[in-house]
């Protein structure tokens, strides 16, 4: 990189403290003198001491057993937390100055060390020359030195090892860890990683939390007196050059990173140098960001990318002292990578251990979570606009992808598209007033480095590290969604949304991007039905609506919904509003819950023969021999399409790989594990099995079902199946073809036609590009696990009840002694649902109002708006009575 393009850029370092100027000065017998500069970062170096003091007396403990300080992990009312929170917490305490714990005298070890290494910290860096001459001859030793080897290293650990004095050391790193030019020199491999190589590195990183001394202003010393933008850089022998481009594979780089982690394990571990890599890293991030935003220095040196692997590798990045300054703008810097760069540490990344990748996305995580705490977030100042936080999620996004890459792919087995497009509406005009619409509707996202990869999230079976671990519970409490969520659609370029990133939100926060993508689809489509009645002169039909009678409903409803499927498939969109013939019942959203409810309990009827229930697993399964045709298996994809689209939730109960092929996945032999374990486990045993399969099993590739009047079917798995038997040799592809036809061609056809039911409704939703299967089962089904406390904490009062009334104090203890069924029936009477919605019970927002003085008349609810209406009872017994008579019998709709 040419110095002078550095200097007409206008990304300068933000950090006026490190500047290479008067580096000289730092070199006479001035030094004796303590500078402001030196007197900041020594103040700097004491506060990151009481904050590392706070976090190993908040994970470790003073070794005090009667310790009666709120804050130590020795105190008996301590609660345990994880190493990202107690860092978090460690901050806050820092700030306001809370009690600290003296190491007890039982205590061995790190609380001791620190207290030891706090003198230590006050001494000004001068009292460390102890020879100026011996020093100023190491130093010029190793003027030259502008890039590094492991070699090298050590060479010049061991003669500052020798001196005991570490300073030319640190001026070595300070002024290659600063450059770019000289990190992507560094550390070279004498010949590209082969893909064993990479497997290989599977060595754990360890936390290191040493103490920081007179070295943090020794090294910005060392980086002020040769700096990157005035010394020209000189190459000695074995180097390929900053300007050779070296032809590696896309998963492989030039840095001999089994190197790098020897060298990090070496140097981390001496507190004098430790400080060195922070300050280099606070210098080199903007010039690197400069160089990715404005001179497109990767696409003319794809070893740039060295740099980014080798600062990464630094298992410190997550320290405290990090997470102020240097780690969001290297995170910056990391950000501005192109495509290809991005795709390219993924595929590397992917073959790190989990360990590794877990590490990795500690150090952004901590960052994010760094950020939400210290800052106030709400919808005047947005999260979406703090660059760190922004940053940190778009290179957790890099690891999130590695993680995919790194698990177990399946990238074969894909459902195939549906044969026909989705039908819109067929009548001319209100195609004319739909064009706008039309043009700003957009197919389904597809994140550019997913495109990139080849890979998508669905693709993966199980990942290095849970897809849990990438989720940040504080950016989720701060997010605003509804903003968040235009951001998504707009997409413009100075506007972050975090739905771009589905990994880091709960299925809570983008179900509620969901919500209001639905809203707004149909608020859409009831305006275009305004404007195409005014054209017709017709009553304007904003809404689709659903006159049912309560013992036909199948009939009514899937009529209904066949007729408009067919004639303007588009009024699938609108907002359901259903109406129960001769029933009072005004739609706000608990009528749909129950016609939803009967419709699912009706379809689901083992009598009707459309779909199978197993005994065992308590599971419904396409009925392969079903009498109905096709078109009834579609009405019941757009049923479910609906309730998704309604925000409505259905007790039904498929296998996890009914949602898999709902997103494009073919079962698989895995799959069968709850579909159908006990086959399973008989073609997992076939697998195992030692013995001469073909001798003692005599089976072969045909097989048998029965249909539903229990008359046996065979199938041939390949032509002539009968006459082929099972071996040693060829029984994997029996158990893959079996597979296959149990869960994929057998019910093809129905299965397809309920596919295309889903997206007629679901098609332009971002229903696939946020949620993984196992969210979407969530999503169509609620949580089973009910928690009434989470439930009472929530709930609202009105009508004159609060918490402390004596009725509502009877009403929590007669429902919390209620039984697992008699609960589900309150819910259900309450909310129009048995199941509690994505989040659980505390997401459910009840209301107990009162309905009056004490009377014989029954509790009553509003299952649109989540409110019980209850009476102000005598006794509690009464209370029970009545209560439990309404739940149990309660049924239709009426007007109070």
């Amino acid at each position: 990189m040419n110095p002078d393009a550095k200097e007409d850029c206008e990304c300068a370092p933000p950090q006026a403290d490190i500047s290479p100027a008067g580096g000289a000065d730092r070199e006479n017998d001035e030094l004796e003198v303590e500078n402001p500069e030196a007197s900041r970062i020594r103040k700097r170096a004491a506060a990151k001491h009481l904050i590392e003091r706070y976090y190993h007396q908040l994970t470790e403990g003073c070794g005090n057993e009667s310790c009666s300080n709120p804050w130590c992990a020795s105190s008996n009312g301590f609660h345990r937390m994880d190493n990202n929170a107690a860092a978090v917490k460690a901050l806050e305490l820092y700030k306001v100055n809370a009690k600290l714990c003296d190491p007890h005298p039982s205590k061995k070890g790190t609380a001791s060390a620190y207290l030891e290494n706090s003198a230590h910290c006050n001494l000004p860096c001068s009292n460390t020359k102890t020879n100026n001459k011996d020093v100023h001859s190491v130093r010029d030793n190793f003027k030259d030195v502008n890039y590094l080897t492991e070699e090298k290293v050590y060479e010049i650990l061991d003669i500052c090892g020798e001196k005991e004095d570490y300073s030319p050391l640190i001026r070595v790193i300070g002024r290659v860890f600063s450059s770019a030019e000289g990190l992507v020199q560094s550390f070279r491999g004498s010949k590209p990683h082969t893909k064993e190589e990479l497997k290989s590195l599977q060595e754990k990183d360890e936390d290191k939390d040493e103490d920081e001394k007179e070295a943090a202003a020794c090294s910005t010393t060392a980086m002020e007196e040769d700096s990157p933008t005035s010394a020209s850089l000189r190459l000695g022998e074995g180097s390929s050059g900053y300007n050779d481009i070296q032809k590696l594979p896309p998963d492989e780089v030039s840095v001999d990173i089994e190197a790098v982690r020897r060298v990090y394990e070496r140097l981390l571990s001496n507190e004098k140098i430790e400080a060195a890599f922070l300050n280099a890293l606070v210098y080199l991030s903007p010039n690197v960001e400069c160089d990715l935003t404005y001179h497109n220095v990767y696409s003319r040196d794809p070893n740039y990318l060295n740099l980014f692997v080798i600062v990464m590798e630094n298992s410190n990045l997550h320290s405290p002292e990090y997470l102020e300054i240097a780690l969001p703008q290297f995170c910056k810097a990391m950000s501005k990578l192109p495509l290809a760069a991005q795709a390219k540490l993924s595929r590397l990344w992917s073959h790190y251990s989990a360990e590794h990748i877990r590490r990795m996305v500690e150090t952004f995580q901590q960052l994010i979570t760094y950020k939400v705490i210290s800052n106030e977030f709400n919808s005047r100042n947005l999260v979406n606009d703090d660059d760190a936080v922004v940053a940190a999620t778009r290179c957790l996004k890099i690891v999130y992808y590695a993680n995919v890459l790194g698990g177990d792919l399946d990238t074969e087995h894909n459902e195939d598209e549906d044969e026909e497009p989705i039908p819109e509406s067929s009548e001319f005009i209100l195609q004319e007033l739909r064009s706008e619409e039309r043009r700003n509707k957009k197919g389904p996202r597809v994140d550019p480095l997913e495109t990139e990869l080849g890979i998508r999230t669905n693709d993966c079976r199980r990942p290095l590290i849970l897809f849990e671990e990438f989720v940040n519970e504080p950016l989720n409490e701060v997010l605003e969604m509804d903003k968040d969520y235009t951001f998504f659609k707009v997409e413009t370029e100075n506007k972050f949304s975090f739905m771009t990133c589905p990994f880091i939100l709960n299925a809570v926060t983008k179900n509620l991007g969901l919500y209001y993508d639905n809203r707004i689809r149909m608020y859409s489509e009831r305006r275009i039905t305004v404007l195409y009645s005014l054209v017709q002169g017709q009553q304007p039909n904003p809404y689709l609506r659903l006159k049912v009678r309560r013992d036909h409903i199948i009939d009514d409803a899937l009529v209904r919904l066949e007729m408009i499927a067919m004639e303007n498939p588009a009024d699938l969109k609108k907002q359901l509003y259903v109406e129960f013939e001769g029933e009072q019942g005004v739609d706000e959203g608990g009528v749909s819950k129950e016609f939803f409810q009967l419709v699912v309990e009706e379809i689901f009827n083992p009598d009707i023969g459309m779909f199978t229930y197993d005994e065992l697993t308590k599971l419904f399964w396409f009925n392969p021999s079903s009498f109905e045709n096709e078109g009834q298996y579609t009405l019941i994809g757009i049923v479910l399409g609906l309730a998704i689209y309604n925000n409505c939730i259905l007790d039904v109960h498929f296998p996890m790989v009914v949602y898999r092929k709902l997103m494009g996945k073919k079962g698989t032999f895995r799959d069968l594990a709850d579909a159908n374990p006990i086959l399973h486990q008989s073609l997992k045993e076939l697998l195992e099995y030692k013995g001469s399969v073909e001798e003692d099993m005599m089976i072969t590739f045909q097989i048998s079902q029965t249909d539903l009047f229990g008359n046996p079917l065979m199938y041939d798995l390949r032509e002539n199946g009968d006459k082929i038997p099972v071996t040693n040799e060829n029984r994997k592809e029996f158990v893959a073809q079996y597979a296959e036809y149990m869960l994929n061609k057998s019910v093809e056809k129905q299965f397809k036609a309920f596919r295309r039911g889903f997206h007629m409704v679901t098609n332009e939703s971002p229903l696939k590009y946020l949620f993984r299967p196992e969210e979407i089962e969530l999503l169509i089904c609620g949580s089973r696990n009910l928690d009434f406390l989470a439930l009472e904490e929530t709930t609202e009062y009105d009508g004159g009840y609060n918490k402390d009334s004596r009725i509502i104090k009877e009403f929590w203890e007669t429902l919390h002694s209620f039984s697992e069924e008699q609960k589900r029936l309150f819910l259900q009477f309450t909310t129009g649902t048995d199941r509690a919605p994505v989040g659980g019970l505390g997401k459910l927002k009840m209301i107990i109002a009162k309905n009056g003085p004490d009377t014989e008349r029954l509790p009553t609810s509003h299952t649109c708006f989540n409110v019980l209406l209850l009476p102000e009872y005598s006794s509690k017994e009464k209370l029970t009575e009545r209560l439990l008579k309404a739940i149990t019998y309660a049924k239709g709709f009426g007007m109070l």
